[in-house]
């Protein structure tokens, strides 16, 4: 008779999920270090590592994923221009576009994750941890893709983004994206007009529609596995 392999406690399947680079857990910390990196190293020449971290975050997204060919070509040219983009402004601040220029490529480096992740949910048979974890990235990198959309959008019109209070910091648009895609909706930073006030009805619509029904159903329906050696007790009903 052979001996059984000793199965993986949840706690160990749980953090391998973290740092797996087919895992969605990775994802979750790779934009958590987006985050941070993006309110604290806001100079000219330390964004590249921003840069970095965001390409390093698409990277993983489309693996897990399992992205479409055509999705990872683009994904690709856009991770190397930004890659190029930010190499330049580095030894030559500011003379490739400004950040409005770097706002666009991250944007679009954002734009289509999202829907590489919530195809690779639909197809899946089950749903467990991954679906979970994917899920709540999803919504995660949609707060990332609107903070950048804003950043761009304020660098291409006139006047200052939020109106009286100013053009605003890349850390105020990250504030600003992830209270409106919760539609918490503190009203200290408001566009003054178009397209910015659009993208942000968008984001509310997208926050509120995603939250109760995609990320709601997984983790409903999501049933984590029995303990081992739990399975066969006598049920005590």
């Amino acid at each position: 008779m052979s001996e059984e392999r000793p199965a993986r406690s949840r706690p160990r399947r749980l953090i391998e999920a973290f740092y797996s680079p087919n895992s969605y857990g990775l994802v979750l910390l790779l934009i958590l270090l987006t985050y941070v990196l993006s309110v604290t190293l806001t100079r000219g020449r330390v964004v590249s590592i921003v840069v970095a971290v965001q390409i390093a975050t698409i990277w993983v997204v489309l693996r897990a994923s399992d992205a479409r060919r055509r999705l990872r070509i683009i994904a690709s040219l856009l991770a190397a221009l930004s890659a190029i983009v930010a190499i330049v402004n580095v030894f030559l601040p500011g003379q490739v576009g400004g950040n409005g220029f770097m706002a666009l490529v991250s944007a679009l480096l954002y734009l289509g994750a999202p829907f590489s992740i919530v195809r690779h949910l639909v197809l899946r048979r089950t749903v467990d941890r991954e679906t979970v974890l994917g899920a709540i990235a999803a919504y995660l990198m949609m707060g990332m893709f609107f903070a950048f959309a804003y950043r761009a959008l304020g660098a291409m019109q006139t006047g200052p983004f939020f109106g009286a209070s100013g053009e605003g910091t890349f850390p105020q648009d990250l504030f600003f994206s992830f209270t409106t895609l919760t539609t918490t909706g503190y009203g200290n930073l408001i566009p003054v007009g178009n397209p910015g006030q659009s993208f942000a009805v968008l984001e509310m619509l997208i926050g509120q529609l995603f939250l109760v029904t995609a990320v709601a159903k997984a983790v409903n329906a999501w049933q984590p596995r029995p303990r081992e050696g739990a399975r066969g007790l006598p049920n005590d009903g």
